[in-house]
């Protein structure tokens, strides 16, 4: 029997960033909304955002009490991603793990899907 994989998932590091950033957001915010852009030298890009009303044919899901909106057309290249929050000397940001990926950029700001 196969697992059903969750569309997306955070780490208990992107959970707590995310909170504090809605904290300080305007009181509109409800979550997040991530999607992909075509963009950088492998093709696409993460692009999360605050969400401030759930859109039409959006996915919901609720991990570790955060709302998070996944745009429809990007539904099926994040199926069993996992979003993490690293703090660096030098960088900080969300990263994503994505089983999806076949290929990165050297910058790593873009992808590859299979």
């Amino acid at each position: 029997m196969n697992e059903i994989k969750p569309l997306l998932t955070l780490t208990d590091a992107a959970a707590n960033r995310v909170k504090n950033l809605m904290n300080d957001a305007n009181s509109e915010v409800i979550g997040l909304r991530i999607g992909i852009k075509t963009a950088g030298c492998s093709g696409m890009k993460y692009n999360v955002e605050y969400a401030t009303e759930i859109k039409p044919f959006e996915e919901k899901i609720v991990s570790k009490d955060i709302v998070i909106c996944i745009d429809p057309a990007a539904i099926m290249f994040l199926i069993g991603s996992e979003m993490d929050y690293k703090e660096e000397k030098f960088s900080s940001g969300f990263e994503f793990s994505n089983p999806n990926e076949i290929a990165r950029c050297g910058c790593g700001e873009s992808f590859t899907v299979a």
